[in-house]
C-alpha cells in the first residue's frame, strides 16, 4: 500500500436506512418513483429524485396502446407482501448463538428476507406482483460493518456448515440472488450494506481504498467532494455496490475514458473459506503467474465475499459536453461507431439506439412548456425528415457524452462529428444527447408499468465483433418475432436494440423485448422459451454469452459451449479448492 504520508485518512461514509423504506420490495427503484397513467389518462413519472419526474408524457399512452395492443382502462394492481406465504426460517441455532455473541446485527423478519430473496429478473419480479413468492428465501440476513466482520460470519459459517450469499445492491437480472430449492441448509443473506467507508484517499498514485458495500451514486458522491470521481457509470448505479461490479466483471457507460471495472481495480480483498486473499502489494501490474484477481472478477459470489476494493480515481473533469447524431438508418449508425473505434477518438460515452428505440424514446418526451420550443421542435423534424429525406421509420440515433479539458473536448467533438457526416449523421443538438444519456436512468421503471397493463418485458445483453453486428441484431430481432408468433403470443412484440459500448474488436448490444401476454397461461414460460432461443441466436451468429451481466443461474447452462469443458473444469477446480464445504453454494456459474 502507499506511505502513510500520502494517504488522505477519510470518515467519508452513507447513513444507509433499511433499503425497503425507501425501494420496492416487488420492483425496480424508489418507491416513490414509478411511470403511470393518471385520472386523466395522461402518463407522468412521480416523485421529485429525476428530472422527467412530475412531468406529463403526452405521447406515451398511444405508443403504448398502438405497439402493444394494450388498454390503459386495464389495470392490475399488484398485492402487499403476504408475510403468511413465505416459507418458515430453518435456523441453525448454533450459528444463531455464536452470531449473537459477535454483536453483527440480524434478522429473521419477514420483509428483510423476502426483501434479499431476489433481483430483477422478469420472473422473480412476476412472481412477488403476481403474490407467489418463492419456494425457497433466505432464512436470515446479516449486516456485518467492515471486513473483519466478515470474516467473523464466514468462519461461523464453515463451522456451522450454514450456506451464505452475499448481498451487495440487490440488481442482479441473472438469477445469481435465487436460493436454491434444494438447499437443506440454514441459508444467510450476507448484506454488505453497512460496509460503505472510503478508507482512505492516495492523492499521490490516485487510487482510494473502499468498502465493498458502498452504492454506486454514493461513492460518486463522496469522492466529487473531494475533487474526485471514478467515471464508472453503469446503468444501475444508482442502486448496485462496487462488490457487485467485481463480482459481475461490471461495466460503465463512460468505459471508453475511464475503463470497465477490471481496468480500474487495482486491489481486491475477498474473505474466502480457505482465509483471506489479497495480493501483497498494489503494484500496477505485475507478472506472477495468472491474475488471481480474474478468478474474483466475474466469480458471482461463489467464492467468497469480496470487502474492500482499491480502485483508480481521477480528478472530475473540468468540462462535460453532450450531443447526438441521427443518421439516415442503423447500418450507416453502425459503419460510424466502427470507424470511430477504429480510430481509437470515442468520446466518454457514445450510444446507438435503432428506430424503435429511436420511437420509444419519442414517446417519453414530456409536455412542451412554451409555442416557441414547440416551433423550434418541428423545425428540427421537417429539417431531418423532409429536407434531408430521412425515413421517420429508418432513422436512428446516437448519443454522445464528451469529458475532459475544454479545449479538447470541443477538439475531439469535431473529429467525431466530422466522422458521422461521412456516413450521412446529422447533428442532433445537446439537449436530445442529455436527454438520452439521462434516460437511462429510468427506463428500468418502464417495465413495472408494463406489468400493470398485462405487459412483459426484459433486457439482455451480448459483446460480438464488429463484422457481425449488423447480423446479429437483425437475426436475434427476427427470432424473437418468429418464437413469440409460434408460441401463441397474439400482439405482434416489441423488439429493439442498441449498440452501448464499442472497442477495437467490436461492440456491446443490447437488446429489449417486450409482448402483451393476455391470452397465454403462462407468460414467463412463454418468455423463457422466446429468451432462449434468443441466447442460441446469439451464440449462433458470434456472440458472447454476457458482456456485462454475467451468467448467474439464467444462463449457466451455456458455460461449457462459451468456455470449452477444459475452462469449465478448471473454474469448479478452484471452487472446489477455495469453497471445499460449498458454503457459498448460490449455484451461480458452475
Amino acid at each position: 500500500s502507499a506511505p502513510a504520508s500520502q494517504k488522505k485518512k477519510t470518515s467519508a461514509t452513507v447513513h444507509c436506512f433499511p433499503r425497503q423504506e425507501i425501494m420496492k420490495w416487488n420492483g425496480w427503484g424508489y418507491s416513490d418513483s414509478k411511470f403511470l397513467f393518471n385520472k386523466k389518462g395522461q402518463a407522468e413519472f412521480t416523485g421529485k429524485r429525476y428530472r422527467l419526474s412530475g412531468m406529463i408524457l403526452p405521447s406515451l399512452q398511444d405508443w403504448f396502446e398502438n405497439t402493444f395492443g394494450a388498454s390503459v382502462k386495464q389495470h392490475k394492481s399488484p398485492p402487499s407482501l403476504n408475510a403468511g406465504a413465505l416459507p418458515p426460517a430453518n435456523l441453525n441455532e448454533a450459528f444463531l448463538q455464536d452470531l449473537t455473541a459477535t454483536g453483527i446485527p440480524f434478522s429473521h423478519e419477514a420483509d428483510d428476507r423476502v426483501f434479499r430473496a431476489h433481483g430483477h429478473c422478469l420472473h422473480e419480479i412476476f412472481a412477488l406482483r403476481e403474490g407467489r413468492g418463492f419456494q425457497r428465501v433466505p432464512d436470515m440476513v446479516t449486516w456485518p460493518n467492515c471486513h473483519n466482520d466478515v470474516v467473523k460470519i464466514v468462519e461461523l459459517a464453515c463451522k456451522h456448515n450454514v450456506c451464505v450469499i452475499p448481498y451487495g445492491g440487490g440488481t442482479s437480472v441473472t438469477g445469481a440472488l435465487e436460493c436454491p430449492p434444494e438447499e437443506m441448509r440454514c441459508i444467510v443473506s450476507l448484506d454488505t450494506s453497512q460496509m460503505n467507508r472510503i478508507l482512505w484517499i492516495d492523492e499521490k498514485n490516485l487510487v482510494a481504498r473502499i468498502e465493498a458495500g458502498i452504492i454506486g451514486q454514493d461513492l460518486e458522491r463522496l469522492l466529487n467532494e473531494g475533487g474526485y470521481c471514478t467515471g464508472h457509470e453503469p446503468d444501475s448505479m444508482e442502486f448496485s455496490s462496487l462488490g457487485g461490479w467485481v463480482a459481475t466483471r461490471a461495466s460503465g457507460m463512460k468505459k471508453n475514458v475511464y475503463g470497465n471495472i477490471e481496468d480500474l481495480v487495482v486491489h481486491i480483498k475477498v474473505v474466502t473459506p480457505r482465509g483471506v486473499m489479497e495480493k501483497s502489494c498494489q503494484g500496477p501490474r505485475m507478472s506472477t503467474g495468472p491474475d488471481v484477481h480474474h478468478f474474483i472478477l466475474g466469480s458471482e459470489g461463489t467464492l467468497g465475499v469480496v470487502t474492500e476494493v482499491t480502485m483508480k480515481i481521477r480528478p472530475i473533469p473540468e468540462y462535460r459536453k453532450y450531443g447526438s447524431v441521427v443518421f439516415p438508418n442503423f447500418e450507416a449508425g453502425v459503419a460510424c461507431l466502427r470507424e470511430v473505434a477504429k480510430q481509437r477518438c470515442a468520446p466518454a460515452s457514445i450510444r446507438l439506439m435503432d428506430n424503435e428505440q429511436f420511437q420509444f424514446g419519442h414517446a417519453l418526451k414530456p409536455q412542451v412548456s412554451s409555442i416557441f420550443t414547440s416551433f423550434v421542435e418541428g423545425l428540427k423534424k421537417f429539417y431531418i425528415t423532409k429536407f434531408k429525406g430521412f425515413d421517420p421509420h429508418q432513422l436512428c440515433v446516437a448519443t454522445l457524452l464528451f469529458e475532459g479539458d475544454r479545449e479538447r473536448v470541443l477538439q475531439h467533438e469535431k473529429q467525431v462529428y466530422d466522422i458521422a457526416a461521412k456516413f450521412g449523421g446529422l447533428a442532433a443538438g445537446e439537449d436530445n444527447g442529455q436527454r438520452g444519456y439521462i434516460l437511462t436512468f429510468v427506463i428500468a421503471y418502464l417495465r413495472d408499468l408494463g406489468l400493470d397493463y398485462y405487459v412483459v418485458a426484459e433486457s439482455f445483453e451480448t459483446s460480438v465483433p464488429w463484422d457481425r453486428v449488423l447480423d446479429l441484431c437483425r437475426n436475434v430481432k427476427e427470432r424473437i418475432i418468429r418464437e413469440c408468433k409460434e408460441r401463441g403470443v397474439q400482439f405482434q412484440p416489441l423488439t429493439s436494440c442498441r449498440v452501448t459500448q464499442t472497442y477495437d474488436a467490436g461492440a456491446c448490444v443490447y437488446f429489449y423485448f417486450a409482448f402483451n401476454y393476455r391470452g397465454l397461461a403462462d407468460p414467463v414460460h412463454t418468455y423463457e422459451q422466446v429468451e432462449h432461443a434468443a441466447r442460441d441466436e446469439i451464440l449462433a451468429n458470434g456472440g458472447s454469452l454476457s458482456h456485462h451481466h454475467g451468467v448467474g443461474k439464467l444462463r449457466k447452462e451455456w458455460m461449457k459451449e462459451s468456455i470449452s469443458d477444459v475452462g469449465l473444469g478448471m473454474l469448479r477446480s478452484v471452487k472446489e479448492y477455495v469453497d471445499p464445504d460449498n458454503i457459498f453454494g448460490n449455484r451461480n456459474l458452475l
